[in-house]
C-alpha cells in the first residue's frame, strides 16, 4: 500500500484489509513523504496488529518507487496491492486464494465496484450499487493490450512461480505497465468476474481531459515501454480508444 497525505481514506483501507476473512495476511503500508497526519494514522494500526508494518520509501518520491520498495520487503507468497483509497470487501483474499489454487495461474483478479472519490464508506458496511465494473474471466497478454481489463486493486500474482515483479519508473499508468510486464512472458491470467473490492473514482477534469491524458501514457507504454512496431501500437491503441469511453462512464 503506498501513501501519500492519505490520513482522510487510509485508516477506511487499512479496517478492509483487517477485516478480511483471510487471516494470514501481511500489509505493507510504505509513506511516500506524506506531510499530513496519515503517519499517525497507519501508527495506531501498527500498535494494535503485528501484520501491519509502516516503511518510509527511501528513494526519491512516487508511487511506482514506493511499490517496488513495498514488494523488496514483503514477506508473502502471494503480492497484492491495494491503494490508500481503495478498499477491499472481506472475502476478496479468501476467494482469490482458491482461484490461485484452482486454475495453478500464475495471476488473480476480480471485479469491483467504483463509488464517488470523496464518498466516506467502510467496506464491511458498503452497500452494493450499479457501478460495477465486470472483467473477462480470463486474459493473455493481446487482450491486455487492447485495454486494461484488470483494476490494480484486484490484481495478486504468485511470486514463486513469477518471482518478485518490479515498477517501471513512470508517473503514470505503472500499474498498467507492470501487467504488460508480467503477461508479455505468456502468462495466461484468470479471474472472478464478482466484484470484490472498492475504487474511488475521483473524477478530476472532464470526461475528455482524462481520456488525452490517459491515452497518452498508454501510447508511452506502447511505444517506449512494451516497444512495439508502429503497426502493433496503432492496433493496440485503436482497440483501447474503442473500448476506454464505457469503462470511464460506468
Amino acid at each position: 500500500m503506498p501513501m501519500r497525505n492519505s490520513a482522510r481514506t487510509v485508516s477506511s483501507s487499512i479496517r478492509s484489509v483487517v477485516a478480511q476473512t483471510f487471516r494470514d495476511w501481511e500489509l505493507v503500508v510504505v509513506d511516500d513523504s506524506s506531510t499530513d497526519s496519515s503517519r499517525a494514522e497507519v501508527q495506531a494500526f501498527v500498535e494494535a496488529d503485528r501484520r501491519i508494518r509502516l516503511l518510509n520509501n527511501p528513494l526519491s518520491p512516487g508511487a511506482a518507487r514506493a511499490r517496488n520498495h513495498g514488494t523488496k520487503l514483503a514477506r508473502g507468497r502471494y503480492i497484492a496491492f491495494l491503494d490508500s483509497d481503495d478498499l477491499w470487501l472481506p472475502t476478496k483474499l479468501e476467494e482469490q486464494l482458491r482461484l490461485f489454487t484452482e486454475t495453478e495461474t500464475p495471476i488473480t483478479y476480480t471485479g469491483y465496484y467504483k463509488i464517488a472519490g470523496a464518498a466516506a464508506v467502510e467496506a464491511t458496511e458498503f452497500v452494493p450499487n450499479r457501478r460495477i465494473v465486470t472483467p473477462p474471466r480470463k486474459l493473455t497478454y493481446k487482450k491486455m493490450l487492447c485495454q486494461d481489463y484488470i483494476g490494480f486493486l484486484t490484481a495478486a500474482y504468485d511470486t514463486e512461480k513469477l518471482g518478485k515483479q518490479y515498477f517501471p519508473d513512470l508517473e503514470r499508468r505503472q500499474d498498467y505497465a507492470l501487467l504488460l510486464q508480467i503477461f508479455r512472458s505468456g502468462v495466461v491470467a484468470h479471474g472472478l468476474t464478482e466484484p470484490l473490492a472498492i475504487y474511488r473514482a475521483a473524477r478530476t477534469g472532464t470526461l475528455s481531459s482524462n481520456k488525452i491524458r490517459a491515452s497518452r501514457y498508454n501510447w508511452h507504454i506502447y511505444r517506449k515501454v512494451e516497444r512495439l512496431p508502429l503497426p502493433r501500437a496503432i492496433w493496440a491503441f485503436s482497440n483501447y480508444a474503442v473500448r476506454s469511453g464505457a469503462k470511464y462512464l460506468i
